[in-house]
């Protein structure tokens, strides 16, 4: 969950947020230790406090180097997802299912957020607790807020760990986590801590680290809180029509379940859900790989991590710990290497799109572009791009 932006006390700064962090970024480190000191003194920390804690703070060239090395999500959703699925994770996740069954129970009635979904989180995040980051959290937090590339997500982060530090949960010079700020078993940022933490074992600490209960429960409250949805599903595998029109497919276009099912969609391996639900259909490789109905609490993940490729394969692994069977891979047409898709990234920002960067990665924004060109040229809309596209362009 990298790419999360939380509101912590957003508002202290006469400048919008963005634009106050944008302008403290990159300065002289000894400047913007000064203005991290002098910002918390004005949300309420005492100064002495902030002073320690800014202190030690210390730039990490790895976080930057990790930070750019994002080349995972350039995988396409059957190479991804094979990648992070496999035997070992699901029997793990089936053996802590029965472990933690009654902290299921408890996050079930409480959070209405089912066990497969935390358990594929829980699987992804840290290997169930067994991976969970050696990185310095403040250091990379304190990166993060000087680097210019996003210091709008991470500065207010560094307040909240100060926060923790001040309640006596959080230690500078030995909390250690993700490469970009993410503590505990279920890799959340100390603003989530603050804002959804969770004593759930009852020992008076949230204890993210080494209680899986603490860690669970937090990650329950937390995905309620972004809108999960009780007793609705999330992402099911479905057969699609050859002849659906392939412009209505994409997360852009919804319509009710009921719908979909008079267009000739059907569940694969199991009823569709109810019929008043509105749904998208998602085919993440084309009209001739997997497909799959995702439903409003599918775009709760996004509030988790903004990389469709990971969320497609958390939300579907979810399904398989359910009971899902396989998906039917198809036979998709072969798509584009990383730097063929920054290849075509660069052709249809020349043609006016926003693809949202040049990065190799197909997202949301891309996908729309190449369903736009897709439907220019005469191609079927799927938003898959492939050499012919490439090459058309």
């Amino acid at each position: 969950m990298f790419n999360r932006a939380l509101p912590f006390a957003l508002a202290l700064s006469a400048l919008p947020l963005a634009g106050f962090a944008q302008s403290q970024c990159g300065t002289p480190l000894a400047q913007f230790r000064d203005g991290l000191v002098a910002e918390a003194t004005e949300r309420g920390f005492d100064a002495g406090t902030a002073r320690d804690f800014v202190s030690v703070l210390r730039i990490d060239d790895s976080v930057i180097a990790a930070d750019r090395r994002q080349g995972v999500f350039q995988r396409d959703f059957i190479d991804f997802s094979r990648r992070l699925i496999s035997q070992n994770r699901i029997d793990n996740a089936r053996r802590n299912a029965e472990r933690y069954a009654a902290t299921f129970d408890r996050i079930e009635a409480d959070y209405g957020v089912p066990r497969g979904v935390l358990l594929a989180f829980w699987a992804f995040e840290t290997d169930f607790g067994q991976v969970q980051g050696d990185f310095n959290t403040a250091n990379a937090l304190f990166t993060l807020a000087h680097d210019c590339r996003r210091p709008e997500l991470f500065r207010p982060q560094i307040f909240a760990a100060m926060e923790l530090y001040a309640r006596g949960d959080f230690d500078p010079a030995t909390t250690t986590g993700a490469w970009a700020g993410e503590i505990g078993q279920v890799q959340m940022l100390p603003a989530d801590i603050i804002e959804n933490g969770v004593d759930g074992d009852g020992d008076g600490h949230v204890t993210l680290k080494t209680s899986a209960i603490d860690a669970l429960m937090s990650g329950g409250k937390m995905l309620q809180s972004l809108g999960w949805r009780a007793g609705e599903p999330w992402l099911q595998e479905v057969t699609v029509p050859e002849n659906l029109d392939w412009r209505l497919t994409g997360l852009h276009e919804k319509r009710s379940v009921g719908d979909w099912a008079a267009l000739g969609i059907a569940g694969r391996s199991e009823p569709l859900g109810p019929t008043d639900l509105e749904a998208s259909i998602l085919l993440p490789m084309g009209r001739n790989g997997p497909a799959f109905l995702a439903y409003p609490n599918f775009e709760v993940y996004f509030e988790w991590n903004q990389s469709l490729v990971y969320v497609t394969t958390a939300a579907y692994f979810a399904t398989r710990i359910m009971g899902a069977p396989v998906y039917d891979a198809g036979n998709p047409d072969p798509g584009l290497s990383g730097e063929e898709v920054e290849a075509l990234q660069l052709k249809l920002a020349a043609r006016g799109h926003d693809v949202g960067g040049i990065d190799g990665i197909l997202g949301a924004m891309t996908r729309a572009a190449i369903r736009v060109e897709q439907e220019r040229l005469g191609l079927p809309a799927d938003a898959w791009p492939t050499r012919q596209l490439l090459d058309l362009l």
